[in-house]
């Protein structure tokens, strides 16, 4: 079992997210989300263990395909609470692969599936598809966890979310998401802590990363996740 970086009392001044000086290398974990990954990890120690242990040529191409759309590399533990990275892994409703993707989202995202043929069991072509819906959903939101949200559910849920809470902060507009999605998103940091042992621009709020980043890197020409030339801040 790793040994989770939690971060200190929350100071509500950092949006939920402790800084200081002497924890500059880790990435804070907002407190509303603490509890949950502890909880996850230790429930589902032994079926994360497994896909570590079968992840290695999974991991890489994902890794690949990522990068090559721009992505973090990190998103690549979506798969894992999507599939547990089992490329021929059917849910209830007909979502497949190792994302899980619909049929006809698929075919949209330039997949072949026909009965003899499904290209979403495909570690290349179903990441390859999976990272263009991403990409689209981050330049939608500006925000990696409204986008793990909105993998989950779609984009109408999270929108009405964000009408009902009157913010873009996920940690505000969780209790308005269905309980599915806020899990999604849960799970998928507890994941990402797992992998990691530390967390990342894809577990925190667009807001906490710009703080984050800010406290690593003061400096008046700080890069804002969204801004011209802040694809390092961002990803």
């Amino acid at each position: 079992m790793i040994s989770l970086i939690i971060s200190k009392p929350v100071d509500s001044r950092n949006n939920g997210v402790a800084l200081h000086a002497a924890e500059r290398s880790v990435v804070p974990m907002n407190m509303h989300v603490r509890q949950f990954v502890k909880d996850y990890i230790r429930d589902n120690n032994e079926i994360l263990c497994i896909v570590r242990r079968r992840s290695k040529y999974a991991f890489r191409v994902i890794d690949s395909v990522l990068t090559h759309y721009g992505l973090p590399k990190e998103m690549k533990y979506l798969a894992v609470i999507e599939s547990e990275l089992n490329p021929k892994a059917l849910s209830a409703v007909g979502a497949r692969g190792p994302w899980q993707l619909m049929p006809e989202t698929a075919q949209e995202l330039g997949l072949n599936v026909t009965p003899d043929w499904d290209e979403r069991m495909l570690y290349g072509k179903s990441t390859a598809a999976a990272a263009k819906y991403l990409r689209d959903l981050y330049s939608e939101f500006g925000d990696w966890l409204l986008v793990l949200a909105a993998y989950n559910s779609g984009p109408a849920p999270v929108y009405r979310a964000i009408r009902k809470s009157g913010s873009r902060n996920f940690w505000c507009l969780e209790k308005y998401l269905p309980a599915e999605s806020r899990d999604h998103v849960k799970k998928f940091i507890a994941s990402h802590y797992y992998f990691e042992g530390n967390g990342g621009v894809t577990t925190l709020t667009r807001t906490e990363w710009a703080a984050y980043m800010d406290h690593v890197h003061p400096s008046p020409q700080r890069l804002i996740p969204g801004t011209a030339n802040a694809q390092y801040a961002s990803f």
